[in-house]
């Protein structure tokens, strides 16, 4: 049985951080491999994990749409060229696996393709204990019914009402949309010191728990900084043990 982590949140907040941190943790603490999908266009969840950026599923639909004739295919179907892309796509790395999404759309009509890319990558994911999805900013990837069937969603903000208020529309947005969320929770990221009191009292009043506080780490934000992984980090930084103890409550083992 697969259990999907999605991370969701405004710009700027350290989604990616907190992904990568999740998924050091789980590659040391449970058993079974995980398949980590970067699906913000930035893409730059490999940087953190220490894995080069691999062909992405955008990179994969443009080449569909570029064949001329069904030669391009070598004797494939549409199905079946495209499972075999996507899967020839996946960077493999020690314990964890990098899928890319890439650039959502391109000047053409890729519904089709979509549609089937989509139930290919819920296929690919199936063979995985753990999927952990680092999503774009803000709300475009719910709108787009992007992120379904999702076990844990993790909405990301820092200490501030903007970055609050943006994790509250998510939660509306995914209950409108009917999306498919075992769990939703808030995590405040980048906390120095206590929060405010005007934040204390949003926090309090919000339809979700909130899973927990991520203190502004120092050996983070250097590693970030220089592109590199954070696989370095164990207990003795507060932001990996903040994650962790997040994840022990969160995440089955």
């Amino acid at each position: 049985m697969t259990f999907t982590l999605a991370l969701a949140g405004k710009g700027g907040t350290g989604k990616t951080s907190i992904a990568a941190m999740l998924i050091t943790w789980l590659a040391r603490e449970r058993r079974g491999s995980i398949l980590a999908i970067d699906a913000d266009p930035a893409s730059n969840l490999n940087l953190a994990l220490g894995l080069p950026l691999p062909m992405t599923i955008g990179q994969i639909r443009e080449d569909l749409g570029e064949q001329k004739s069904p030669d391009g295919l070598n004797g494939m179907t549409r199905v079946d060229y495209l499972d075999h892309k996507v899967r020839m796509s996946i960077e493999e790395g020690v314990a964890m696996d990098l899928m890319v999404m890439g650039r959502p759309e391109g000047a053409g009509c890729y519904c089709a393709v979509n549609h089937l890319l989509r139930q290919i990558v819920d296929r690919v994911g199936q063979a995985y204990p753990y999927v952990v999805i680092d999503n774009e900013a803000g709300m475009e990837h719910l709108s787009r019914r992007t992120t379904r069937d999702v076990d844990l969603l993790l909405l990301a903000t820092d200490p501030s009402m903007r970055g609050l208020k943006t994790a509250e529309a998510m939660i509306h947005l995914a209950r409108d949309l009917d999306i498919r969320v075992g769990k939703a929770v808030v995590v405040v990221n980048r906390v120095q010191g206590c929060v405010s009191p005007t934040m204390q009292s949003a926090l309090a009043a919000l339809p979700v728990d909130v899973a927990g506080y991520i203190p502004e780490d120092e050996r983070v934000g250097e590693l970030d900084g220089a592109g590199l992984p954070l696989a370095g980090l164990d207990g003795k930084s507060p932001a990996y043990a903040a994650v962790a103890a997040l994840a022990t409550r969160y995440i089955p083992a």
